[in-house]
């Protein structure tokens, strides 16, 4: 898989999960506890990863990558 089609779903992800907040937000107070420990404890983690994932991602990647980053410093 193609890294452009990784970042495509891990982005369509995070702005999926963000509508349940949206209505978690905007909704009438009295309904809110019916969805409220799902989405505290559910969608807002999944989408706080996602975004750190499309922001950080690449040094998670080069961390537990099998072949180290080389170094651009010239030995003295």
């Amino acid at each position: 898989m193609k890294e452009s089609t990784k970042r495509a779903i891990v982005r369509w992800i995070h702005i999926i999960l963000a509508v349940p907040i949206i209505g978690y937000i905007y909704s009438p107070f009295d309904l809110v506890h019916f969805y409220a420990p799902i989405t505290r404890y559910v969608f807002v983690p999944i989408i706080v990863v996602s975004g750190l994932w499309m922001w950080k991602g690449h040094l998670v990647r080069r961390l537990f990558a099998k072949v180290p980053a080389q170094s651009s410093r010239v030995p003295v």
